[in-house]
């Protein structure tokens, strides 16, 4: 039978991909089939047809994988946030370790093999941290996440990644943009009030930050103090109540302007021993957990000395950097959102730790201006974006020539670009470790240990 659209095939799936569709071959064309398993047998509807590969539609699986399990949430296969919903946990960490371990070899040319990934102790409710697009369904206000590739919201009610507090402030939210008409922010026309609904938890402390991020200022939001008395209600442990004023004509979700509209400007969690303030702008892990277990990796990797200098790059609220400041001599972080950076300087301060600096500028010039100005660090630690870091970075980072560099990711596309052309400047890769931080999505981060050929 010719593979065309709409044919359908019983495939044996062989492989998962990063994002969680099943990989098998009809015809001896590579067909990716989404709600699939590796060790499924599935019979499959053929719903693209590409030059070298195809796009399938799970039709019934025939011969279920000994690795497959009942999905557990009703908006799994249109949300768009989980992908591993339908396999087991071991297997989703064999998926993400063979991931980094492949992008290694193909994309790096290194040969490497990464230390066993370290998965999650807990899969359900870790994140500390969600943000909710608004909109109206059907009369009703809704609030969810963004269907694939798409601005259309799924409702999401009782998510299971998010701990259960955030969905009674999102009830609260309800009522009232039900008893007061509050429109919702519409992408196409630039009208509209609510934006997002932006929330953040500290696990160790309970305390909650609920963010209203609002096209406008907190004149334009109807009867503030009754949302204020539902979300008190709703979750009593609110510790802050901001608004995040953001009126550009972007799909990015924070403007750069907070008013507090009850209570602190911040919160306070405690991660590796430390307490960490943390204000709506700040970057901070969203799975604090397994971040502690991450960072005493990454120190582990440093082989920190109490007389080393130690600079940490996109250092956002210090945690990395602070987490070793007592192993080392001196610490220089360097973040470019300011708040972060002022956040950074205080808990520094509040965790009594005197041998730490902090610099608001972009990474990549505050290292090449270090750099000219003499600074020779005996680490550096970096935590980019998914975007990695830029060639002027790791210019300026290979000259300070740190012995030891150590790299934590969130791409492991965007991290073997960077470690090729470190090797470049004369830096060996020698030692990876996947970390599991998002369990059920697509995410892995990786911890990484470069050190300069002498």
């Amino acid at each position: 039978m010719e593979l065309k659209k709409n044919t359908e095939w019983t495939l044996h799936i062989t492989g998962v991909t990063q994002d969680g569709n099943g990989v098998g071959r009809a015809d001896d064309t590579v067909v990716f089939t989404p709600g699939c398993v590796r060790g499924d047998v599935a019979r499959i509807k053929i719903v693209g047809v590409r030059a070298r590969y195809a796009f399938g539609k799970l039709l019934q699986v025939e011969q279920p994988s000994p690795a497959r399990i009942p999905v557990d949430c009703p908006t799994f296969f249109q949300c768009g946030g989980c992908v591993f919903r339908h396999i087991q946990y071991a297997e989703e960490l064999r998926i993400k370790e063979e991931r980094v371990g492949d992008a290694l070899r193909r994309i790096a040319k290194l040969d490497i093999v990464p230390e066993p990934i370290v998965g999650c102790e807990q899969t359900l409710g870790y994140r500390n941290k969600a943000q909710f697009p608004v909109g109206w369904q059907e009369g009703r206000p809704v609030f969810g996440f963004y269907a694939p590739r798409s601005h259309r919201i799924v409702p999401a009610e009782n998510c299971l990644l998010q701990p259960p507090v955030f969905q009674q402030v999102l009830d609260a939210f309800g009522r009232w943009m039900l008893e007061n008409d509050v429109s919702a922010y519409d992408e196409q026309t630039g009208k509209g009030l609510l934006r997002h609904v932006f929330l953040r938890q500290a696990p160790a402390t309970g305390e909650l930050m609920i963010c209203v991020v609002a096209n406008g200022g907190a004149g334009s939001l109807p009867n503030k103090k009754q949302l204020i008395q539902y979300c008190r209600q709703a979750a009593p442990q609110t510790r802050s109540i901001v608004l995040n004023r953001n009126t550009a004509r972007t799909n990015v979700i924070l403007g750069a302007r907070c008013e507090t509209l009850w209570g602190d400007d911040h919160i306070t969690d405690i991660l590796c021993g430390l307490r960490f303030s943390l204000s709506p702008l700040s970057f901070y892990q969203v799975n604090s957990r397994q971040a502690e277990r991450l960072y005493h990796m990454a120190a582990e990797f440093a082989d920190l000395r109490s007389t080393d200098v130690l600079l940490d790059l996109y250092c956002g609220v210090g945690t990395i950097g602070l987490s070793m400041a007592r192993q080392v001599g001196r610490l220089i972080g360097v973040e470019v959102v300011a708040d972060a950076v002022t956040d950074a300087k205080y808990n520094a301060a509040q965790n009594s730790i005197t041998n730490a600096v902090f610099y608001c500028a972009d990474a990549g010039e505050a290292a090449a201006r270090l750099q000219k100005e003499g600074l020779v660090p005996d680490v550096v630690v970096v935590d980019p974006p998914r975007k990695g870091l830029d060639v002027a970075a790791i210019d300026a980072i290979a000259r300070m020539s740190p012995s030891r560099l150590v790299y934590i990711s969130c791409n492991p596309e965007t991290l073997v670009r960077d470690l090729a052309l470190f090797a470049e400047r004369g830096y060996q890769c020698t030692r990876v470790r996947p970390f599991d931080l998002f369990p059920r999505t697509a995410h892995v981060e990786t911890v990484v240990l470069m050190s300069r050929n002498i």
